[in-house]
C-alpha cells in the first residue's frame, strides 16, 4: 500500500479544505483553529474518517501564540509534512470590510495573520502549500504596496509560485459546486522539488461550466449544478419548522446528490428553518414568487419597505432554482436575508443543511454547536468539492515526485 501523503491545516474552520484532502486519501496530522465549535466539528470528522482517539489532533489555539510551532511539533511527533493548507481570515482583504473602515483596514491585525502562516510554512517546509483567500486580496494594499505582492514575496522565498495572480482565481462552480464562489488559491512548490506549480494548476480539472462561460469554455464540460439540483429533494418547511434529525430518502437522484449523499443514508441533519416576522415572510414570498430584486420589490410593493432600508441592493436576495447560488457568506449567521428560498410557498431563508448542500458538504457532515454556530462554520468554509479538485491534482504530482 502506498504511503499516505500528510497535511496540516491552518485556520482550519470546520474543515472544508481538509474534507477535500481526506476524500483524496491524505492523512491529517493536525488542524489549528481558534473557534471552539469549528474545532468540535473537526474532531468529529476525524473520528468519522476512522482516526483513533489518540490520533485525533485539533489545536484549539490562537495561531499567533509564541509557542505555536512547538505545539504543532508535539502534535505531529516527527512526521514529515507533505502539504500545508489554510486560509487566514479574510475580512480585512474583502472589499466590503475595507469600505466600512475609514483606514481601509490597514491597521486590522488580521492583515498580518498570513505572517503566522509564513512562520509555520518556513519551519515545517512542506513540499507544497495551498493558501486560500478572497479575491479582494488582489486589490488590497498594505501601505503603498499591494498585499498580494507582499505575500508572494514572503511565501516565495523558498517556494516556486506562478506569477500571474489572475490564474490563481478559481470559481467553485467550475468544479461541480452549486454556487458561484471565486477564491484566490495560491499554490507553492518547494524550490528543491522538480515540480512546476503551473502543472498543479493545470491539473485542477474544471468539470463544469459556469453561468458566465462562453464558447470553448463550455466544450466537453457538464452544465453548472443549480440550486434545484442541490436542494429540491429536501422537505418543504415553513419558518420555525424542521427538526434537528429527520428521516429522509431521495426518490429522484441526480449526479450531484450521489456525490454528497450515500444511497443507503436514511437521515437528514439540521434542516431547521429560522422563525421570521410577518413582514419578512411577505417580502420573501413576493420576491421569490416574482423573481424580484429588493429594489424591484420596493417599486412594485412599497408597503414592504424596510425601515432600515440599506443603500445597497443585496440586503434581500432570492436564490433561483435554475442557477447556482450566490456566494455563501459567514454573514448568514446574523440573518439569512441574502439567501431567500426559491420556493415562495415556504416564505423563508435557507436552513443550515441547505446552505451546507450549496457549499458541497456531504449530508453526513456534522456541524457542532447552535444553529448560529453552524451557519458561521458553513459560510466561512472552502467548498469541499473544490478542495477535492485541488487535492486530486496535488496527489497526482506528489505520486511522481
Amino acid at each position: 500500500m502506498s504511503k499516505k501523503h500528510t497535511f496540516i491545516d491552518l485556520f482550519a474552520g470546520c474543515g472544508g479544505l481538509s474534507e477535500g484532502f481526506y476524500k483524496q486519501g491524505f492523512q491529517g496530522l493536525t488542524h489549528v483553529e481558534y473557534d471552539h465549535w469549528a474545532c468540535e466539528s473537526l474532531r468529529n470528522r476525524m473520528k468519522y474518517y476512522g482516526y483513533p482517539e489518540d490520533k485525533i489532533s485539533v489545536l484549539e489555539k490562537d495561531i499567533t501564540d509564541n509557542d505555536i510551532i512547538d505545539q504543532i511539533e508535539f502534535e505531529i511527533s516527527n512526521k514529515s509534512v507533505d502539504v500545508l493548507i489554510g486560509g487566514p481570515p479574510c475580512q480585512s482583504f474583502s472589499s466590503l470590510g475595507r469600505a466600512k473602515d475609514e483606514n481601509g483596514m490597514q491597521n486590522d491585525p488580521r492583515n498580518y495573520l498570513f505572517e503566522s502562516y509564513e512562520k509555520i510554512l518556513n519551519h515545517f517546509k512542506p513540499k507544497i502549500f495551498v493558501f486560500e483567500n478572497v479575491t479582494g486580496l488582489l486589490t488590497a494594499k498594505l501601505g503603498k504596496e499591494k498585499t498580494v505582492n507582499i505575500i508572494l514575496k514572503k511565501l516565495g522565498k523558498d517556494y516556486k509560485l506562478i506569477n500571474d495572480p489572475s490564474k490563481m482565481v478559481l470559481n467553485s462552480c467550475d468544479y461541480g459546486v452549486p454556487q458561484v464562489r471565486k477564491r484566490v488559491i495560491l499554490i507553492g512548490v518547494r524550490k528543491d522539488i522538480e515540480i512546476d506549480p503551473a502543472v498543479i494548476y493545470k491539473g485542477i480539472i474544471k468539470t463544469h461550466y459556469n453561468p458566465d462561460s462562453i464558447g470553448a469554455e463550455i466544450k466537453n464540460k457538464k452544465k453548472y449544478v443549480s440550486v434545484k439540483d442541490a436542494i429540491s429533494d429536501l422537505p418543504a418547511i415553513k419558518p420555525g419548522e424542521g427538526e434537528k434529525i429527520i428521516e429522509h430518502s431521495i426518490s429522484s437522484w441526480n449526479d450531484y446528490l450521489t456525490k454528497i449523499r450515500s444511497k443507503n443514508d436514511t437521515v437528514l441533519l439540521d434542516h431547521v428553518s429560522r422563525t421570521h416576522n410577518e413582514q419578512d415572510r411577505n417580502r420573501y414570498k413576493a420576491m421569490s414568487k416574482n423573481k424580484w430584486t429588493f429594489m424591484e420589490m420596493l417599486e412594485k410593493k412599497p408597503s414592504l419597505n424596510h425601515l432600515k432600508q440599506r443603500v445597497f441592493n443585496n440586503s434581500y436576495v432570492v436564490q433561483f432554482w435554475d442557477k447556482p447560488a450566490r456566494t455563501i457568506i459567514a454573514h448568514l449567521y446574523k440573518d439569512g436575508n441574502q439567501f431567500i428560498h426559491p420556493d415562495h410557498k415556504q416564505e423563508r431563508t435557507l436552513t443550515a443543511r441547505e446552505a451546507a448542500r450549496l457549499q458541497s458538504f456531504p449530508d453526513d457532515f456534522v456541524f457542532e454547536g447552535s444553529r448560529t454556530q453552524q451557519y458561521k462554520q458553513i459560510g466561512n468554509a472552502v467548498p469541499p468539492l473544490m478542495a477535492e479538485a485541488i487535492a486530486k491534482s496535488i496527489k497526482k504530482v506528489l505520486a511522481k515526485s
